[in-house]
């Protein structure tokens, strides 16, 4: 009597094929009411500046497959043609939440910015972010949404 894994497979729905993703940005995107910050193949970026008793956050939400725990922090670089920032996470202890979505998480992290820098991720010049983490980093690319195209 012959076993086949594959055939079985098969026969439940799982052949074989190269994995997707299960979410796509532009489905986080219309289900989140906030817009966007950055965008990459599989997460997008919340953010905003808040400031709390004279300090300065800079608050991120990364929603979609990036999943991670950590107690060494974390940091985010915005580039421009003219001017980097990097910032560093306010906390060393973070980690990543699932949602109700299935392989979808939120990792909120808040970065420490300075009163002279907190014009400078609002700029329409940033060309690049990188969020950098034990697990790796992920680049995103500054979202640019239909009211900032018309403008």
């Amino acid at each position: 009597m012959g076993f086949s894994f594959s055939k079985l497979k098969a026969a439940f729905g799982g052949e074989s094929k190269p994995n997707k993703p299960v979410d796509t940005t532009e489905k986080i995107i219309a289900e989140v009411e906030n817009t966007p910050f950055g965008l990459s193949e599989s997460n997008v970026l919340f953010a905003g500046l808040n400031e709390l008793g004279g300090y300065y956050f800079f608050q991120t939400v990364v929603v979609g497959n990036f999943k991670f725990k950590t107690f060494d922090g974390a940091k985010l670089i915005m580039k421009s043609n003219d001017f980097e920032i990097e910032l560093d996470s306010d906390t060393v202890e973070l980690e990543s939440e699932p949602t109700q979505v299935s392989k979808r998480f939120i990792t909120k992290i808040d970065f420490q910015i300075e009163e002279s820098d907190i014009n400078k991720p609002q700029s329409k010049r940033i060309t690049q972010i990188i969020l950098k983490t034990n697990k790796g980093d992920i680049s995103f690319t500054k979202y640019v949404g239909q009211t900032e195209e018309e403008e």
